[in-house]
């Protein structure tokens, strides 16, 4: 079994694996002329790089070596509007899976410090499921009138996500 600072290495890499997955939605949807889609993906994508580099300024704060993993391609073909959201929820829930598993791990070892960084992680995960699947209903149930899409997502796309407001620190600061 990995130790807690390798699993948070390679965390890492799934988190920048899945910002580069929401840089490719989003320009599915940028190149559909579906520009709040564009824009609600690109800035998923600005925040799971956020996340990854929150988890490297931790390793680097706890004296932990950092390594950053390379990652797979996206997925950038897609059959319809819907496919790319439904991609996104199955995304949320698998890194929700990831950092459920890391918070054990680190329990397990008694690395008190590191299951209360998770905590946060933890707290946004089930905030990140709940939206997309809300957005999945929305683009199934409009998937043939997308414009219903665009105006859903003007109408709730609000101010800045209180839960990143409380986020950890991120290596580079706020770049």
């Amino acid at each position: 079994m990995a130790s807690f600072p390798d699993g948070l290495n390679e965390q890492v890499g799934h988190e920048f694996a899945a910002s580069q997955q929401y840089v490719a939605i989003a320009v599915q949807y940028d190149a559909q002329t579906l520009p709040r889609l564009a824009a609600h993906f690109y800035r998923q994508a600005v925040e799971e790089r956020n996340h990854a580099m929150m988890i490297v300024q931790y390793l680097l704060d706890a004296d932990e070596r950092v390594a950053i993993p390379g990652v797979e391609a996206p997925q950038t073909g897609f059959a319809d509007v819907v496919e790319p959201v439904r991609l996104a929820l199955e995304q949320e829930k698998r890194v929700t899976d990831q950092i459920k598993a890391l918070a054990q791990l680190a329990r397990s070892e008694g690395d008190l410090v590191g299951e209360q960084f998770l905590h946060w992680f933890l707290q946004e995960q089930r905030e990140e499921v709940s939206s997309m699947g809300a957005l999945l209903t929305v683009v199934e149930r409009s998937k043939e009138n997308v414009m219903l899409i665009e105006d859903y997502l003007a109408r709730e796309s609000g101010g800045e996500n209180e839960l990143e407001a409380g986020a950890p620190p991120a290596a580079g600061g706020a770049l």
